[in-house]
């Protein structure tokens, strides 16, 4: 019998369940193999062949080729272990999470130190407070995440 997740109708948020986990627990282990400064190297040397030894979707292949951070957690990407990819191509963490709200890093960390965004609106899908996707520049740039 399925969860009853009311969580999936908080915007722009994906929860890191069991269910999450599952589908990009190979995604994550490509990330966590960024530690070792040798892997960096093979990957930064040759991406493509890099990600093709890892039993990944070609979706998340793709995700990553592109850096399109809110596609990797869409596709079970977890940030700690994503952190690896940024840090890969020298990105602090603060500019991967501007990059994913569509902020350049300054107006994230501005917004961030002003109290982040208001819970007004943004409680249940379908509101119109700044978190709602409507209002989300994600998907519609074509400027790489990291």
């Amino acid at each position: 019998m399925p969860l009853d997740k009311l969580y999936l109708d908080v915007p722009g948020t994906t929860i890191f369940d069991a269910e999450q986990s599952r589908l990009g627990y190979h995604l994550n282990q490509f990330c966590m193999s960024l530690m070792k400064a040798e892997n960096r190297e093979r990957f930064k040397a040759d991406e493509r062949a890099y990600l093709d030894q890892w039993p990944m979707t070609e979706e998340q292949k793709l995700a990553v080729l592109a850096r399109d951070l809110n596609r990797c957690i869409a596709l079970g990407g977890n940030i700690y272990f994503l952190a690896k990819l940024g840090a890969t191509h020298g990105k602090s963490f603060q500019q991967m999470a501007g990059s994913m709200t569509g902020m350049t890093e300054e107006e994230y960390r501005n917004m961030m130190i002003a109290g982040g965004r208001s819970a007004e609106g943004n409680r249940r899908t379908g509101e119109d407070g700044n978190a709602q996707a409507h209002r989300q520049p994600q998907g519609s740039s074509d400027k790489k995440g990291l």
